[in-house]
């Protein structure tokens, strides 16, 4: 963060007050932000290279493809000359494509996970002698249907603001988790229908997890 916002203060200076100085052969705005660029690139992959947590995989990643890319160089006051400057990713590819992998791989589990303890949770739920949420007056359960969603929805939209690509390859993963989930959550539910039948809450129960169905859908 703070050798962005360096790297675009010093260069907006550069723009407004320092290039005009000299002759235009002289290129004195590409050295600079060539210099920069080399500069902020190399840490980078210093960064990239050594053992990071998952969210500073993820922080590093959206500077790549996100932060630099669009806010720091589309810069209206920069945009123009940086236009005519070459300067490439902040990461070569072979190395944005390993942390790309690396995060993916962390948060397919990350959703995975959660969706386990989820369920986990509901069965416990079941066996509580208590009756389901109603939700506009309907038995419901909102920690199944609206957490599950939410935690695949959030999960796809972090790796879409990263880039479009890791997001559709997240979504791809994510639409693989989704049926295997459900698989367990129909086998667990089939599993209740059959022992629990003397709940007291079981006709509650029961239909809270068919009006489940539609938001699932």
């Amino acid at each position: 963060l703070h050798m962005g916002k360096t790297m675009k203060e010093d260069l907006t200076v550069v723009v407004k007050y320092i290039k005009d100085l000299y002759p235009p052969e002289f290129n004195v705005f590409s050295i600079y932000a060539e210099l920069y660029h080399n500069y902020f690139a190399s840490q980078a992959k210093k960064n990239a290279e050594s053992h990071l947590e998952d969210k500073d995989i993820y922080l590093l990643l959206s500077w790549v493809h996100n932060i630099y890319p669009k806010d720091m160089r589309k810069d209206h006051a920069l945009a123009k000359e940086l236009d005519k400057v070459k300067l490439g990713s902040l990461l070569p590819s072979s190395l944005s494509k390993e942390l790309e992998k690396k995060y993916l791989d962390s948060e397919e589990v990350t959703v995975k996970n959660s969706l386990s303890k989820c369920l986990d949770k509901e069965i416990q739920r079941w066996k509580e002698d208590k009756e389901p949420e109603k939700l506009n007056g309907h038995f419901q359960s909102e920690l199944l249907g609206i957490f599950v969603i939410q935690s695949i929805y959030s999960g796809q939209k972090r790796a879409q603001d990263i880039s479009s690509a890791v997001g559709e390859e997240l979504s791809r993963r994510l639409l693989k988790e989704l049926p295997a989930f459900l698989r367990s959550y129909r086998d667990a539910f089939e599993e209740f229908k059959e022992k629990s039948k003397k709940h007291r809450h079981y006709k509650p129960i029961l239909i809270a997890n068919i009006n489940n169905c539609w938001n699932f859908r």
